[in-house]
């Protein structure tokens, strides 16, 4: 009978667990939520769909560098593998722009599938800068939306330098990106 009970407390524990989460990504506490289910990945990583609420809950919090296990195990449904490669996309924007950013690496050559998240949509249009002199800052407006620009540069932080993306519409920054 002990068993039953510790069996029944287990499988709701688990279950309040991912459902805790659930509830953080729908408030919109997405560091909480990537937080949570990085504490929690070894536990759940054969759980697709936990994976993937603990990845997109890492991009709405900036928190990319987290994508790379989700990258690895998310490969069992169509949908998952989609997000995969949503994910992948996305880790591989930001390391390349970190480099052009940092060593002057050019990235006109390349082109990857677009997404929706603001650090693609600046890869896309630092990338179509080609060859350029270095600057301290780039300001990149968005094609679909006049008001709405992008402000890239790096800062320096305890001798790391991070990459920043501020979001302005019509001049008020609405957003700060800062990613390492």
């Amino acid at each position: 009978m002990k068993f039953i009970i510790f069996f029944f407390l287990l499988v709701n524990l688990n279950a309040s667990i991912k459902q805790k989460m659930f509830q953080l990504y729908q408030n919109e506490q997405y560091s909480k939520a990537c937080i949570m289910g990085s504490k929690y990945f070894k536990k759940y990583k054969k759980d697709e769909n936990y994976v993937s609420l603990y990845a997109f809950s890492c991009v709405k919090s900036d928190y990319i560098d987290r994508l790379a296990l989700p990258i690895t195990t998310l490969r069992f449904s169509k949908e998952t593998r989609k997000n995969s490669i949503y994910f992948a996309t996305i880790l591989m924007q930001k390391k390349l722009l970190y480099y052009s950013l940092v060593d002057g690496y050019n990235l006109s050559k390349y082109r990857f599938p677009s997404t929706d998240y603001v650090l693609s949509k600046v890869f896309d249009l630092y990338s179509k800068l080609g060859t350029h002199k270095k600057r301290d800052f780039y300001i990149l407006k968005d094609p679909n939306d006049e008001k709405l620009i992008y402000k890239l540069f790096l800062i320096k932080k305890r001798n790391v330098k991070k990459m920043v993306i501020e979001e302005y519409y019509d001049t008020i920054k609405i957003k700060r990106h800062i990613y390492w």
